[in-house]
């Protein structure tokens, strides 16, 4: 803590003497007054300020509720602006000169001019495609897509670039895992298992974008070695009172439902929004494993198979209001949470045998779960801009408590063939509340300084308290007893202390950025029943650096480096034992060390939409999820260890191609090499090798004006992932939509999986570990949804706010 003050205080000495500095510079002065065609204020107008001889550009504003723009501008020169609204046309100003003598520019009043014509042509411009590849990340633009039309998050991402969701729903991106998931900037502080149910709930209609960012700066938190995935959520941008609802229903071999609705009501003091949805299916799931388990005199072969029926329903929420104190200053209050229901009845019978043709007896399983989650959190938000020239600051205050419930009934039977029992039934039962806490501050401070220079800095503050419990019973002699083998309480509790530099410089072609961002971390994990207890303290230090070079007009390179961290996720920690049954089950591993990654990228942009990405990665403690054998019990457990490294290779190539007017497509081709070494890794050596690619093609045809359809195609190879060796995945898309009731509302019909292909086919690449899995879930699912929206439709930009919990709820359960 000593470190992080001190550093706490050189920040805020910092913040004061520039902030003296830009107070006390001399600087120009330019307004002028923008009106609408009605000759009344323009609000929100977007004006450009541009300096001659080289056009270049100076600085952006927007008008204020007078249809006033104001510039402080510190070098003399001449200057003329631009001014743009949607539905109007692009209005340009004379050239007026600011010199030593003449200190002040009134461009005075300019009337922008409404066009028929041009409302039609920005129609069609502002139809954002599925993809787009920006200068440090690509998106993905949810909202109008039919392909996506009553997906869930977490089915979206199977769909994006470079993205996969392995069989256990793991994401990984670029071939890597490691994904720090945030929500509206928000980190979620799951563990991987309860990002992906979280994901799982939520649905398209409340997904603006998802944003795809491989190297992110030191601003951000430095979790996620692969990058970090941001998932934004819609925001009215409307002023006046509008929303919309939308009603979607989907079929497989079961139901899927979903409804919600969203409203925004914004004046000149304040933004008041809301937002409800409700979602509701079933899904089935086909597991089968066929695996050797290598004896001292004979081996025992096991054929695993099982079948799942899985029910969910959920209702998620979120209100807030922003209060606008004045032209510079923005209060806001935000609460959002969910409340989730579920269950899930597994059948798995395991044949055991001397082969797998040969076999002697048999294990049923009959596993029924019921799990409730609900989590609430608040957020306060505190936006200052101080000046003209872009200096701010902003603050947010967040907390958020968690409850999670899962209620688990095992009944296993031990057969011979003959169906005679081999021994009594077992029957067991567990019970694992869990509570976490997250309380988080965080600070952030922008301050322009002279020739293009851009000071960034901020402070950041959480505190997460995990409490699990494994209530675990077992029935003998038709009492039910504490199982005080496996029934334990898991306390976690954790703190992380950060601050954050970075500098940004922009030269006539070339911008770059230095950062250092400084992670302290303690921690201390509890296991009540053993008594075991594991402290850790640490400091750390993650360096970034962007260089962005323009080699001409159609043509960029960016260059980028940065050290990251990934500490293991709660569940990963938590030492608990789950049984499927006696041969198999799962366990945590609570002396887990958090894994560092030096992250190298370089892309190479051609007319701002063609690219190709050259990333090299090395991960080093790479924590990773492995399946292992247990010679003892002859079984197979799924865990989590640091294996030594991890180096990855990648090349990515996005290449945007309109066959016609009406035929656009977007194509990206991920090719990457992934090289693990663990020597010693439960008692063998690792050192594997492969490299893969994937691809991923999207069509967009628009049939005629108001109906469009898409259909996309992804194909993945053959990859080994640490100890897993995964194969070929493939599918086929297809979506249609149509505007109808004067454009306010939309219809959107989509298949996913046409032609039912998507499979999970796995096999060991541990040394000593025979075994083949075959998961196949429910994929192939035809979707039909409704869109309404009603209220005013004059653009208005939002405010967009990031809360200081972003990085703690990618850890926890949903």
């Amino acid at each position: 803590m000593k470190t992080l003050t001190k550093l706490t205080i050189f920040i805020i000495s910092a913040f004061t003497g520039l902030n003296l500095y830009a107070q006390t510079a001399n600087k120009g002065n330019i307004t002028g007054i923008i009106l609408n065609e009605q000759k009344k204020p323009a609000d929100y107008v977007t004006v450009v300020l541009f300096k001659l001889p080289d056009s270049s550009l100076v600085k952006t504003a927007f008008t204020d509720q007078n249809g006033l723009f104001s510039f402080r501008i510190e070098n003399q020169g001449s200057y003329f602006y631009k001014a743009s609204n949607m539905g109007y046309k692009t209005l340009k100003s004379s050239v007026m000169t600011l010199t030593g003598d003449n200190q002040k520019i009134d461009f005075g009043t300019a009337q922008l001019v409404a066009t028929t014509q041009m409302l039609k042509e920005v129609t069609v411009a502002t139809t954002k495609p599925l993809f787009e590849r920006k200068m440090d990340r690509v998106v993905m633009n949810v909202s109008n897509s039919s392909i996506a039309t009553g997906s869930t998050a977490l089915e979206l991402l199977q769909k994006a670039p470079g993205v996969t969701v392995d069989q256990n729903d793991k994401i990984s991106m670029l071939g890597k895992q490691g994904v720090l998931i945030q929500l509206d900037g928000k980190q979620t502080y799951m563990s991987s298992a309860d990002v992906a149910n979280l994901l799982r709930n939520m649905q398209s209609a409340e997904i603006e974008s998802i944003e795809l960012i491989t190297n992110p700066s030191s601003k951000y938190d430095a979790a996620g070695n692969s990058g970090i995935i941001n998932i934004k959520t819609k925001k009215n941008k409307n002023g006046g009172t509008n929303g919309s609802m939308t009603l979607a229903g989907g079929y497989g071999k079961n139901y899927r439902a979903s409804g919600g609705f969203n409203l925004n009501h914004r004046t000149a003091h304040i933004n008041l929004f809301g937002n409800y949805n409700y979602y509701s299916n079933k899904r089935d799931q086909f597991i089968l494993i066929d695996r050797i388990s290598n004896g001292a005199i004979n081996n025992t072969y096991f054929s695993q198979s099982g079948d799942s029926e899985r029910k969910n329903a959920g209702n998620n929420f979120k209100a807030g209001l922003d209060i606008f104190l004045n032209k510079k200053n923005t209060l806001g209050v935000m609460v959002n949470g969910y409340f989730n229901n579920g269950s899930e009845d597994f059948l798995n019978n395991t044949l055991i045998g001397n082969s797998f043709i040969k076999t002697d007896s048999s294990v049923v399983a009959n596993n029924i779960i019921d799990n409730r989650y609900n989590n609430l959190s608040y957020n306060m938000n505190y936006k200052s801009v101080i000046d003209t020239a872009g200096q701010e600051i902003s603050a947010d205050l967040d907390y958020s408590r968690y409850h999670g419930n899962d209620k688990a009934n095992y009944i296993n039977q031990y057969l011979y063939n003959s169906g005679v029992a081999i021994r009594p039934t077992a029957y067991t039962k567990n019970e694992t509340p869990s509570v976490i806490d997250i309380k988080a501050f965080k600070i952030d401070y922008t301050l322009p300084l002279k020739k293009k220079i851009k000071l960034e800095a901020g402070l950041k503050s959480s505190w997460v308290k995990t409490d699990n419990n494994l209530n675990a019973q077992e029935l003998i002699n038709n009492n039910w007893q504490n199982d005080i083998l496996r029934s334990n309480q898991f306390i976690y509790d954790e703190n992380v202390n950060a601050a954050y530099l970075n500098l940004n410089k922009t030269f006539k072609t070339t911008s770059v950025q230095l950062g250092l961002r400084t992670e302290q971390t303690n921690s201390k994990g509890n296991s009540v029943t053993t008594g075991k207890v594991i402290e850790r303290n640490y400091l750390d230090f993650f360096p970034s650096i962007f260089i962005n070079q323009s080699l001409g007009k159609n043509n960029d390179l960016n260059v980028s480096y940065s050290r990251r961290i990934d500490r293991p996720s709660y569940d990963a920690l938590n030492p608990f034992l789950y049984y499927l049954d006696q041969y198999t089950y799962s366990q945590g591993n609570p002396f887990l060390n958090p894994q560092y990654t030096h992250n190298f990228e370089a892309t190479y942009m051609l007319k701002k939409k063609y690219s190709v990405t050259l990333n090299y990665s090395r991960v080093n403690d790479m924590i990773t999820e492995v399946i292992l054998p247990d010679n003892e019990k002859k079984a197979l457990f799924q865990t989590n260890e640091n294996i030594a490294t991890q180096n990855s290779y990648s090349v990515v190539l996005s290449v945007p191609v309109n066959f016609a007017k009406w035929w656009q497509t977007n194509n990206t081709a991920n090719v990457f090499h992934l090289d693990f070494k663990a020597p010693d890794l439960a008692g063998q050596a690792l050192n594997n090798k492969s490299t893969a690619f994937q691809i991923k093609s999207q069509h967009s045809f628009t049939i005629k004006t108001g109906l469009l359809a898409e259909l996309m195609g992804s194909f993945e190879s053959p990859v080994t992932y640490g100890v897993l060796r995964l194969k070929t995945r493939y599918g086929i898309d297809a979506g249609i939509s149509q505007t109808v009731m004067d454009k306010k509302g939309s219809i959107k019909l989509s298949v996913n999986d046409i032609f039912n292909t998507q499979v999970n086919k796995i096999s060991s690449a541990y040394p000593g570990l025979d075994y083949e899995l075959y998961q196949k879930n429910e994929t192939r699912i035809v979707r039909l949804s409704f869109t309404y929206r009603f209220g005013k439709n004059e653009i208005k930009p939002a405010r967009k706010r990031s809360t200081g919990t972003e990085a703690e709820q990618n850890r926890m359960k949903n």
